[in-house]
């Protein structure tokens, strides 16, 4: 897909819902993006796909901004067009033009037109590098074309020009005194500037990037006239005759929002930002925006965007859990609708969980889409001269990879997601505490089954592939999605392998079953849900993350040297680091991971031993050396990821040791003196989300506005249960929202109405006419 213009992204989203062409091929996929708020159109482009040389473009179609909305919502067959280099045209340019009455040396009176070329914006890229734009300006009339040209800009899509031209446009045989030259009016009518932007190529012909026409008679009126245009393609846009190229067929949703000034919003982010705090949560507005939006899966966006910023997130969705709970029957079934629950979360793991996935299982998933190899196990599906021993064994290394790879990332894994799956844990105990699964599937239902096996089947839509694998490489990613799936719901509901329907599939588990599969899901899921963070209390059982023996420095005041290194055994869990004389004996010391300021790699000259860390916290550094350069990084990792989000992180530290009084990295004299070098920064330490809260409350609003019918139907009904004095009934408007206490939520409704209307006011008030012509 391409816009004309790739601006910053303002208001607007599209919705790719499905993509099928009229003859052969289905693909049923979705996109959602973002656009450029001055975008022009919104172009297809249909390829053969080529093995030996570049792809064939087919057709394309492209549908202008202003023809969108016709299209939203609704599925619509376009017909293929040809795709013609010189259509291909994006950027726009601004000009100056102006009249000069001039004497020529036989006395007579005529006129130049003067043109001046200042700048050109958003020009395109040229096999993916900014081009080398030059400009032509000819004055073009029935018997006339001269043409004058710009110097050539190197390497921008924005060059700046600020070059003039002077054309004779007319010499008058009779002159009489006015107070300013009149062009004759049959000139005007037929001369018109004409700018063509070309990209200078050395060693071949130069490449069009677009045109725009001026008539001169738009200086009747103005002397002056100083516009922007945008660029053409050539021959305005005809449209050539071609085959027929067949047809595409759409469905296309179209979003824009009119956004406000901040201070618009601020009662609605307020009465939205208290949700967690309103009792029942049912009750809250956010809950209410759920509630009424059900059926719109993108509803519940920006909600979880607007809690995530405000840190909200974790408050709202343990009180919605804890809700859903209540009404949850039996244990195998925890967390497995399409609730408010579950889509919140969902939407918090494709947000702060992308980097996660990056480090986690991009690399495999590389590996699997560019090694291409088969790994069909389904006898039906087999093709000729297919080995399914092979096949089998070319999957399970796929799968080992991928299971070693998700299981060995705890300490990977974004507080927030750690914290969640901590409360629905605690929540899913709570509710059923005589089931001693519960805690596993109630975490293992979002990390493996709505997680990392939805990302294992479609890695596109999680930018983890820039385009959907093919075929082959499609079912492969299905099988290991399914296994993947299985073994982490097999490790927390004990499934067992007649639960299998596919007999290849029950053939192919037996292989892991020997492999421990099971204690390593519940160790992942252990280390996931129970660590500390900022909002964590600490009360629940230690959770080991990495153990070894290492060589300690000795924290004590004598001089360094050789006898103040000791074997220790190291330790470190979810809640402090420590070290022992010995496996199993007590603690000598103890460091709890809230007090860590950063963990950093310590030079080899500071002690003259290799692979050697540094663990910062109150007191004294403590000197760590591993017993190999493995073992070190696998230690910086692990600690460097448990006290990221910690408060009071160092920002500079010492890569060498103080000794003799001074500091041997930078000779700083004073013990306490700040560090000399920048500290690592933790890959996924807690990220500050791009998020535009004016912009997520205007969709609210947005939304809010579309379910008008369904508030007031909300309101009706609570208005109804409270009034009615009989016994209570279950009513068909009842049963279609969640109405715990009907006056709490209809004070509520009735706060999200006056909100709407002053919302609806504003934007009545600023609904400026269209912009200026020629403006920018």
């Amino acid at each position: 897909f391409y816009c004309t213009h790739n601006m910053v992204m303002y208001f607007m989203s599209v919705n790719i819902i499905q993509i099928i062409f009229e003859k052969d091929p289905f693909y049923g996929e979705d996109f959602y993006f973002e656009i450029p708020r001055p975008f022009q159109c919104l172009s297809f482009y249909v390829y053969a796909k080529s093995v030996f040389q570049r792809d064939l473009a087919v057709g394309k179609v492209s549908i202008r901004k202003d023809d969108l909305c016709k299209y939203s919502g609704k599925e619509h067959w376009f017909v293929l067009q040809p795709v013609d280099p010189n259509s291909e045209v994006q950027g726009k340019v601004h000009l100056e033009m102006r009249l000069n009455e001039v004497i020529t040396e036989n006395g007579s009176v005529g006129q130049h037109l003067v043109v001046k070329i200042i700048e050109c914006k958003e020009l395109p890229l040229i096999s993916g590098q900014n081009c080398d734009p030059y400009a032509t300006v000819s004055l073009v009339g029935p018997a006339r074309s001269d043409q004058k040209k710009t110097k050539v800009k190197k390497k921008t899509s924005n060059p700046q020009f600020d070059e003039t031209f002077f054309f004779e446009v007319t010499r008058s045989s009779s002159y009489s005194k006015k107070s300013h030259f009149q062009v004759e009016e049959e000139d005007i009518e037929k001369l018109e500037i004409k700018v063509d932007m070309w990209n200078s190529e050395n060693l071949a012909q130069d490449v069009f990037l677009g045109a725009t026409r001026v008539a001169v008679k738009i200086l009747r009126n103005d002397h002056i006239h100083k516009a922007w245009y945008l660029l053409q393609p050539k021959g305005n846009g005809s449209k050539s005759k071609s085959d027929d190229l067949g047809s595409l067929r759409l469905k296309l949703n179209y979003i824009e929002d009119t956004v406000l000034p901040p201070a618009c919003y601020t009662p609605l982010c307020n009465l939205l930002l208290k949700s967690p705090d309103v009792k029942p949560i049912s009750a809250s507005s956010a809950h209410i925006l759920g509630d009424i939006c059900r059926d719109r899966y993108e509803a519940v966006l920006p909600m979880v965007r607007l809690l995530l910023h405000h840190n909200r997130f974790l408050p709202f969705v343990s009180a919605v859990a804890a809700l859903e709970l209540e009404n949850t029957q039996e244990a195998n079934t925890i967390f497995r609708g399409n609730t408010l629950a579950t889509r919140c979360i969902d939407d918090m793991m494709k947000i702060i969980g992308k980097n996660y996935l990056a480090v986690t299982i991009k690399p495999v998933i590389d590996e699997i889409c560019e090694s291409n190899k088969t790994c069909e196990i389904d006898p039906n599906k087999l093709k000729e001269g297919d080995n399914v021993e092979s096949n089998k064994e070319n999957l399970q290394v796929y799968v080992q990879k991928v299971f070693t790879s998700i299981t060995q990332s705890s300490s990977s894994c974004p507080p927030l997601m750690c914290d969640v799956f901590k409360a629905l844990r605690h929540l899913a105990c709570k509710r059923f505490p005589g089931d001693p699964h519960v805690q596993y599937s109630a975490v293992s239902s979002f990390v493996f089954l709505r997680f990392f096996a939805v990302a294992v089947l479609s890695p596109h839509t999680f930018q983890l592939r820039s385009h959907h694998p093919d075929p082959e490489i499609s079912r492969t990613l299905t099988l290991i999605s399914k296994t993947i799936q299985t073994l982490g719901s097999w490790g927390s509901l004990s499934k067992k392998l007649s639960s299998f329907k596919e007999t290849y599939m029950y053939d192919f588990f037996k292989s892991f079953q020997e492999d421990k599969c099971i204690e390593k899901v519940k160790k992942f899921l252990d280390e996931i849900s129970s660590k500390v963070s900022k909002e964590s209390s600490g009360l629940e059982d230690a959770v080991v993350l990495k153990e070894g023996e290492v060589q300690k420095r000795a924290q004590g005041k004598k001089r360094l040297g050789k006898k103040n290194f000791k074997k220790r055994w190291l330790r470190l869990t979810n809640r402090d680091l420590s070290y022992h004389k010995q496996k199993g004996k007590e603690a000598v010391c103890t460091i709890c991971v809230k007090n860590i300021l950063a963990v950093e790699k310590l030079d080899e000259s500071a002690f003259n031993r290799k692979n050697m860390f540094q663990v910062l916290h109150s007191e004294k550094p403590l000197y760590v050396q591993a017993g190999n350069c493995v073992e070190a990084s696998e230690w910086l990792d692990v600690l460097g990821q448990v006290c990221r989000c910690n408060e009071g992180r160092l920002t500079t530290f010492h890569p060498s040791n103080y000794v003799g009084g001074v500091w041997q990295c930078c000779k700083s004299q004073s013990s306490s003196a700040p560090g000399c070098k920048p500290c690592t920064t933790t890959m996924l330490a807690n990220l500050q989300l791009d998020i535009d809260c004016d912009r997520e409350a205007e969709r609210i609003f947005s939304l809010l506005s579309l379910n008008d019918t369904k508030l007031q139907n909300m309101e009706d009904a609570c208005a109804t249960m409270v009034v009615y004095q009989g016994p209570q009934r279950e009513q068909e408007e009842y049963s279609k929202f969640t109405i715990q206490e009907p006056k709490e939520t209809f004070q509520t409704l009735q706060q999200l109405r006056n909100i709407m209307e002053e919302l609806q006011q504003q934007h009545h008030i600023r609904n400026d006419p269209t912009a200026q012509y020629g403006s920018l």
